[in-house]
């Protein structure tokens, strides 16, 4: 007859068996995980801002070949009403309008810096041109456009900037403002672009054939069956299509980059084409000439500028930059993900957090809270400063992470900082919580257990708290009744109740808390000790502090 603690275990296996696996990290698939999908989403407004605000109106060309590929839709008899999506810059409407003095022009952009940008421009006037602020996934156009009043509309390169699962609402928002015999002159990235393929096995992926540059801003690429569906479901028929294909080199840097692009024009479905056959014989004609042009590098202008192109496709090392970090008696020179890229970065553990500098500036302060004893760093990042420091006083010391970019760069960054014997005594392993085979390895370079575990900004996932505290009780010492867990967090998606809740189940209780500096009767305010001489950095006043031992 099984035990009862043998029932109990096997009762807790099979619990932890059902359980699903939580995703933490990125994917082994390329694809980013579902926190960042979401995050790139509802962001998408402020990373073009900052796109702009970066490259102002330098990175697209002027668009002068509008008038050679789609002269014949902006001329004619009476004044043409043009409307420019995603606007950007301006560099489609302001070339437009010097080439046809009777158009008027419709401008939008969701970035209200790249609309600033249009009404900053030597050439702008409200006589001519009427620019607006407008997410076509969320915002109506006829707020701002009379229904039907609209000749062409122009999508240059803007498309590839929405989810594909939203694009079918942008192209029904833009079909209410055409007129009858309307059209949609189009040109955007096609599948097979270099661009494209540059994002294959960067963990940059999307959903298919949709990536995340380093930026936070979104491309999709297009193949000529979606392009050619989304379009007919949505009210459309395809006019015109053309494949174009260039390279751009710079011979510099000895760079050629093959870029794919697609170019077509739609019209409303149930129009009834007034012009006869004429018309009809002259788009016969322009479509063999697109279709001679077709495989021929030189025949189409691209968009994108040459330096720009280069800065996106070409060999470049600037997602990386070395930061400078004192903390007390140490300085660190650490090398992170840029910040230009860190908010977008798939691992949360390629920059170097605020909760890190306060625990590192805490255990430089107070070198006893580590002397002599074993250390573990659950979630170090890419950073590991807490460890460097620990690893002057203590024993031992595993820095751990899950991610295998941020423990590259970790093992880089604890070579070219320490020294031996400091050195010699810091390991680097990999440990995804809740991994058994990741926990045995840790085991096997410490049976003993950790007398102290630390964790910076490990709570910020409601699904990783479970496998946190999991993994620190299989790792903590049983042995040493003073063996403690150290959190340093501010609190985000996950309460403290939460995690409080989480550590129970896995036998933790709270000793102390800070900066509530309320310990229970069996503490002696063990963390306020630590800030007593006022030497310790405090670089957020959101940042909490929770000290756990085995209950």
């Amino acid at each position: 007859m099984a035990s009862t603690s043998d029932t109990q275990v096997s009762v807790q296996e099979n619990k932890e068996s059902q359980q699903p696996k939580i995703q933490i990290y990125s994917p082994s698939n390329d694809e980013v995980s579902a926190f960042w999908r979401e995050k790139y989403e509802k962001d998408a407004k402020k990373y073009w801002d900052i796109f702009y605000k970066r490259h102002q109106d330098r990175f697209f060309k002027d668009r002068h070949y509008l008038d050679k590929e789609w002269g014949r839709h902006f001329s004619g008899d009476g004044r043409k009403v043009i409307l420019e999506v995603g606007c950007g810059a301006g560099n489609t409407i302001f070339p437009l309008l010097a080439t046809y003095p009777d158009l008027f022009v419709h401008a939008c952009d969701f970035s209200p810096r790249a609309v600033n940008l249009v009404k900053i421009h030597k050439d702008f006037t409200e006589a001519r041109v009427n620019a607006f602020v407008c997410d076509l996934t969320s915002d109506d156009l006829c707020q701002h456009i009379t229904p039907s009043s609209v000749d062409v509309v122009t999508m240059i390169f803007v498309l590839s900037a929405v989810s594909p699962e939203k694009m079918p609402v942008a192209v029904q928002n833009i079909r209410k403002i055409l007129k009858p015999n309307g059209r949609i002159l189009f040109r955007d990235y096609a599948t097979g672009d270099l661009a494209q393929e540059r994002f294959t096995g960067k963990e940059q992926k999307i959903s298919e054939n949709f990536y995340v540059r380093g930026d936070g801003t979104r491309a999709f690429y297009f193949s000529d069956e979606f392009l050619e569906n989304l379009f007919k479901e949505n009210g459309f028929n395809m006019e015109e299509h053309v494949l174009c294909c260039k390279q751009v080199e710079n011979r510099s840097r000895e760079i050629v980059m093959n870029r794919r692009w697609v170019q077509a024009v739609f019209k409303v479905a149930d129009s009834i084409d007034i012009s006869g056959a004429t018309t009809k014989n002259e788009l016969n004609h322009l479509q063999e000439d697109y279709d001679k042009r077709k495989d021929t590098v030189s025949g189409f202008d691209i968009d994108i500028s040459e330096g720009m192109a280069v800065e996106m496709f070409g060999n470049s090392s600037s997602n990386e930059e070395i930061v400078e970090i004192a903390i007390r008696d140490y300085a660190f020179k650490i090398k992170v993900v840029s910040k230009e890229h860190q908010h977008t970065c798939p691992s949360t553990g390629l920059m170097l957090w605020e909760s890190a500098r306060l625990m590192a500036s805490i255990l430089a302060a107070n070198p006893e809270i580590v002397f002599t004893k074993r250390v573990l760093e659950l979630g170090s990042g890419c950073g590991g400063v807490c460890s460097m420091i620990a690893a002057r006083s203590a024993d031992l010391v595993i820095a751990t992470d899950g991610d295998t970019k941020a423990l590259d760069l970790l093992t880089e960054n604890i070579a070219s900082n320490l020294k031996s014997p400091f050195l010699d005594k810091l390991n680097v392993k990999r440990l995804e919580w809740g991994d058994k085979c990741d926990i045995e390895a840790i085991k096997k370079l410490n049976g003993k257990g950790f007398d102290i575990i630390i964790g910076t900004d490990v709570t910020y996932i409601s699904g990783a708290i479970i496998p946190l505290f999991a993994t620190a009780r299989e790792l903590i010492s049983e042995n040493n009744k003073e063996a403690a867990l150290i959190l340093c967090h501010v609190f985000r998606r996950v309460d403290e109740a939460y995690i409080l809740s989480a550590a129970s189940e896995y036998g933790f209780r709270l000793v102390e808390t800070w900066p509530d500096q309320t310990p229970n009767s069996s503490s002696h305010g063990i963390i306020k000790s630590w800030f007593s001489d006022g030497q310790c950095e405090v670089p957020s006043t959101a940042l909490n502090i929770m000290y756990f031992q085995i209950a």
